[in-house]
């Protein structure tokens, strides 16, 4: 649906880009021309994607280890990004979520989310808007026959209507569209774009092994979807791709769902845990921090 060299010339940095949904994005800008930056606490992890990523499209892939709730670091990893060259455009995928009782939150837990998704993605666009505005100012201002930056943040549906069970990302997430209006009318007069995606539910590892433990990943949602399905990774991609595309540079600020009308026949993923027993939540429990374990052998 695109040509092959649409995003040629573009250089674009993607949080959370070695493995699902970051990495599914990074696929397809590389496929279409464009060169990556991807980031994330794995750096093993980011090598493995990067030589995989390059060796099936191409084009040029760098690896970055960094915790983006680190402020330092991150503008440490964007001024090594921009002294090899500016980027073009920033997608904020790195997140962070796992379904609990809100009352049984601790503080950790609820900073655990709220520092990657909150600070760590206002972090990051910061950094790089930051030096977006200083190239403008230095080139004397932006004008409309140049392209556009452009920002991506990948948010949630229920910034509409409350999340449930999942209220430090939710809270988040509504932050970073909030971010996104905001900065949409700060920064338009430097050039830089804003836009935000909502995908519902497309089946990943880490977001089914702790929003959806003990389920088939996509098992809920294929029930009561309005069109009995998940999404598709390919979806996310061609929307990905659009807004990050030069073909509509005065679409800013707009945040936009892509759920199947799921948000919007049911009101969210989570709201029939309010029907849970204690001893299904034990057991869900029980499976996330078995996985969160697993996940921290990991990474060594």
């Amino acid at each position: 649906m695109f040509r092959t060299d649409l995003l040629r010339g573009k250089r674009i940095l993607i949080t959370g880009g070695g493995t699902g949904l970051g990495r599914a994005m990074g696929e397809r800008y590389l496929a279409l021309g464009a060169d990556l930056a991807i980031c994330g606490r794995r750096k093993g992890v980011l090598d493995a994607a990067a030589e995989e990523m390059t060796k099936a499209h191409g084009g040029r892939v760098e690896a970055y280890g960094v915790d983006i709730r680190d402020a330092q670091a991150v503008d440490a990893m964007v001024e090594s990004i921009f002294a090899a060259g500016p980027l073009t455009g920033l997608v904020n995928n790195a997140a962070g979520n796992f379904i609990s009782p809100t009352e049984m939150l601790s503080p950790r837990a609820f900073d655990a989310i709220a520092n990657i998704v909150f600070h760590g993605t206002f972090y990051v666009t910061n950094a790089v808007g930051r030096r977006w505005i200083e190239q403008a100012r230095a080139a004397g201002g932006w004008s409309s026959p140049q392209p556009m930056k452009s920002v991506i943040s990948i948010i949630v549906t229920w910034v509409e209507n409350g999340g449930p069970f999942t209220v430090p990302s939710a809270m988040s997430k509504a932050g970073v569209a909030v971010m996104t209006k905001s900065l949409a009318v700060e920064w338009a007069k430097y050039g830089i774009r804003l836009n935000a995606i909502g995908p519902g539910e497309i089946p990943t590892e880490g977001m089914s092994k702790r929003l959806n433990p003990g389920e088939a990943p996509g098992e809920r949602s294929k029930e009561t979807n309005p069109q009995h399905r998940v999404g598709e990774l390919s979806e996310l991609q061609n929307l990905a791709t659009f807004l990050m595309a030069d073909g509509c540079d005065w679409l800013s600020g707009q945040t936009l769902f892509m759920d199947g009308g799921h948000s919007l026949a049911t009101g969210g993923n989570f709201y029939p845990l309010r029907d849970w027993s204690d001893e299904q939540w034990r057991e869900a429990r029980a499976r996330i921090e078995a996985q969160n374990a697993k996940d921290r052998e990991q990474r060594g």
